[in-house]
């Protein structure tokens, strides 16, 4: 669908009140709306189809429905690790789609690297123990035939509930979240509350970093599907993760970060204000001012008010100590909305 030149891009929202983990990610995807024989057809494609069984079941977690997806080994599976390489050579050598095959390898090389930093060793020389599994790759690449399947545009996912307390891994007891898990997090938004347990594992921390465009609140989103995956866990709240599918609408005001930086000066020459202020626009300031001002037992003042578009103000900073008498300069954030902004929101409107 295309407004006004715009295309309408089918957005995915992860809600992880209850955490990540592979199987909930794909139990979300079949709850809206991925074929289970589909999902079962193209994971066959695996050159190792024999060594598992998939199963999925409506289950209810505290009055809400979900589906809940998991993988059982054969009677005749006998457990081994797995090198990345190895991981490798089997999706390459598989049938998948070539689209699937590069999002799963994406995955893993994340997960792997992560683990290979947690250990202090080479990349291949990381050994895949649980995440190098049978389930691990089921989850990985079947995340990755559902997100195609979907033909999802862009991936927003809230904030992360991490959990607390320890888990038992194959090398002993971690803190939670994991290592590799809180490596794969960095940069992502996460939260601790008192329930117990690890909320978010590596493998569904390594699909959903590596789909989600941006970690925040909800966008405006017109949903038109709502799933629901279902975690293992019973926990004090529903082990689930909900799954918002829809088009993010286009008539949002936009803005842009900015930062208001403000200075008091009651004691410095007039004549030197114009010079103050090209040398903070050289500086990078997008918008300087002046404004009369009465201070301290009614000395008159002036207010020197700068908008910096800066990531790192120090420059800006430099200027005003350097060039002016100010003891010290206010830094409160705010939005701006600029006229291509309010031009775009105001089309979008219509």
């Amino acid at each position: 669908m295309r407004i006004r030149g715009e295309e309408k891009m089918k957005t995915a929202y992860f809600d992880c009140f209850s955490g990540i983990s592979g199987n909930m990610i794909i139990g979300a995807f079949l709850s809206a709306g991925v074929p289970f024989d589909y999902l079962k057809r193209e994971l066959s494609k695996l050159p190792i189809d024999n060594e598992y069984e998939l199963v999925t079941k409506s289950v209810t977690k505290q009055g809400i429905g979900a589906c809940f997806f998991d993988v059982t080994l054969c009677a005749n599976h006998s457990p081994h690790s797995r090198h990345l390489h190895d991981i490798q050579e089997l999706i390459e050598q598989s049938t998948l789609d070539g689209e699937v095959k590069k999002l799963s390898l994406k995955i893993f090389q994340r997960l792997g690297l992560a683990e290979a930093t947690v250990h202090g060793c080479s990349l291949n020389e990381v050994h895949f123990h649980e995440v190098g599994g049978v389930d691990a790759i089921i989850d990985i690449v079947g995340a990755a035939i559902c997100y195609h399947y979907l033909n999802i545009d862009q991936v927003f996912a809230s904030p992360l509930h991490v959990g607390c307390g320890m888990v038992k891994c194959a090398h002993g007891m971690m803190p939670v979240p994991a290592p590799a898990t809180a490596l794969l997090l960095k940069g992502v938004p996460i939260y601790s509350t008192e329930v117990k347990g690890e909320l978010v594992t590596p493998t569904g921390a390594a699909i959903l970093t590596s789909l989600t465009d941006k970690f925040g609140s909800l966008p405006l989103l017109a949903p038109d599907i709502i799933g629901y995956g279902a975690g293992t866990w019973d926990l004090p709240i529903p082990n689930l993760v909900r799954l918002y599918l829809g088009q993010e609408t286009g008539s949002v005001l936009k803005k842009e970060q900015a930062t208001i930086l403000e200075a008091t000066i009651d004691d410095m020459n007039p004549e030197f204000y114009p010079f103050l202020m090209d040398k903070l626009f050289q500086a990078g300031a997008a918008d300087v001012f002046l404004t009369p001002i009465q201070m301290k037992k009614n000395r008159p003042g002036i207010l020197v008010t700068i908008t910096s578009p800066l990531v790192n103000h120090q420059p800006i900073l430099d200027v005003l100590f350097a060039e002016s008498t100010t003891l010290g300069i206010r830094a409160p954030s705010c939005g701006k909305i600029c006229t291509h902004h309010y031009l775009s929101y105001c089309r979008n409107k219509d």
